[in-house]
């Protein structure tokens, strides 16, 4: 097991976090936060030669190629029970059935050959038709396409930064930071060039401030970090000359900065549901950002990280909504508590999803809300309706309130961010669709203008491209050229 929401592996882990909870949190804070720890400075001072990252890069690999070897095929393993499966032990219809068509109809056809073709048929049947059989099959399609290549190098040195060693990295790790790194490439490609051939002149002209600004808003930065970026690199180049790379090392310390300003004073920096606790997380934002999608990720990636978790189908008066999450609630193995009647009171919904949650003990509740802005007053007083039976029913329920933002909507989305952060008492963002389409500076005019940390970021469709937010890979995946 890899537990994403705090990168590491096994039980074992998991059953000393539950004995000593306060060390790990603390260990795991410090391991999160953005200032370099003196573990991560010996490590970057050791490993500063691209032979080095290297190096390290071949050895992680093989160290997971290793683990690949050792563990048992999840497709091997399956088909055994298949074949358990179809082998009678009862006079049921279906063994009849079986029965009916393998007894020969011909003296020229044995029998055994009509068995095994029927059996041949069950087993096709039985591997297309679940969903669990068809994420084997991606799953082990993506391990094969694991590479050491340019992408595994780069993934690799950005976990070494970190304080990682190459024994404990995961697949899972690199292939996401690979991801992510694609989905930020256009960004990426269109500033990096440019910023290089601008900053590495000495102090900023006037000329070299309008290009840093159009290539920054045309990233969906926004005006006011814009304005702060700017400022705060042209104060550190009149102070000292810097060569390209170094400005570039500035430039990604001031946008880390911002992206985890609306995080500085709080206790707990890191974003995690509570073992033995009931979490309950209201998802919010307009009709189309991905809240339906996102909901099932999260469920997905909660499961894979040992929790137990349930979903709530509030989300009542769209059409289809409720069958939506249910379809993801099936892909994510994850119970839905839904009313089959339309037009049901979300918060009724809400009030029964809560009563489940404790009768099956479950750590998280991951509730799905309305998003029709067009019925502003109608949607809030949802809102704050399902808040008070949250309150009610759960007084000692960790409650958290993720905004769901589309990255391709730009600005345009943040504007209607701004409507729930006024009423929803949103504690963080879900950025959803880095995937190559849209521009990853708007994360940048999210923590600047809504002064909301971003907990997970998406970059792509699948069930596992929704992973915890990380302000130094994130940043690296934007400018590391």
């Amino acid at each position: 097991m890899f537990n994403w929401f705090r990168r590491k592996f096994d039980d074992k882990d998991s059953s000393e976090e539950k004995k000593s909870p306060e060390p790990e949190q603390a260990t795991q804070e410090r391991a999160a936060s953005t200032n370099r720890t003196q573990d991560q400075t010996k490590l970057e001072t050791a490993t500063t030669s691209p032979e080095d990252y290297l190096t390290w890069a071949k050895t992680a690999y093989q160290n997971i190629q290793q683990r690949k070897e050792q563990a048992p095929s999840p497709v091997e393993t399956r088909e055994p029970e298949l074949e358990e499966k179809t082998t009678p032990t009862a006079d049921t219809s279906a063994e009849k059935e079986i029965e009916a068509e393998t007894t020969p109809t011909s003296d020229n056809v044995p029998a055994w050959m009509r068995k095994s073709d029927r059996l041949e048929k069950l087993k096709k049947t039985a591997i297309e038709t679940p969903v669990e059989a068809e994420e084997v099959v991606t799953a082990k399609i993506e391990t094969d396409a694991l590479a050491l290549d340019e992408d595994f190098v780069w993934s690799a040195k950005i976990l070494a930064d970190q304080g990682r060693t190459p024994d404990d990295i995961s697949e899972e790790e690199i292939s996401w930071l690979k991801r992510l790194r694609q989905g930020l490439g256009k960004t990426r490609r269109g500033l990096i060039n440019q910023l290089k051939a601008v900053v590495g002149q000495g102090p900023l002209n006037q000329e070299a401030v309008i290009a840093i600004e159009a290539l920054l808003l045309q990233a969906d930065v926004g005006i006011e970090a814009t304005d702060q970026i700017v400022n705060t690199l042209q104060e550190k180049l009149r102070e000292e000359a810097l060569p390209p790379e170094e400005a570039i090392a500035y430039l990604k310390q001031i946008i880390q900065d911002i992206l985890d300003r609306p995080l500085q004073g709080q206790d707990n920096t890191i974003f995690v549901p509570e073992k033995d606790t009931l979490n309950i997380w209201l998802l919010t934002g307009v009709n189309g950002a991905g809240k339906t999608t996102t909901i099932g990720k999260l469920a997905h990636l909660a499961q894979k990280s040992g929790y137990s978790c349930l979903i709530a189908a509030a989300d009542t008066f769209r059409a289809a909504a409720v069958e939506q999450v249910k379809v993801w609630g099936e892909r994510a193995k994850t119970s839905v508590i839904a009313n089959p009647d339309k037009n049901t009171d979300p918060a009724a919904v809400v009030f029964d999803a809560i009563a489940a949650a404790k009768a099956r003990n479950t750590e998280l509740l991951l509730v799905d809300t309305a998003g029709r802005l067009q019925n502003k007053k109608n949607l809030m007083d949802e809102l704050a309706k399902i808040r008070r039976i949250i309150d009610k029913k759960a007084p000692h329920a960790k409650v958290e309130s993720l905004l769901v933002l589309d990255a391709t909507l730009g600005q345009n989305g943040l504007r209607q961010a701004q409507v729930f952060s006024e009423a929803a008492k949103l504690s963080g963002v879900v950025l959803t669709k880095l995937d190559g389409t849209a521009k990853g500076g708007v994360a940048l005019a999210v923590t600047q203008q809504l002064e909301l940390p971003i907990r997970f970021i998406g970059a792509g469709e699948g069930i596992e491209d929704l992973r915890p937010f990380s302000s130094y890979e994130f940043v690296e995946a934007l400018l590391n050229g």
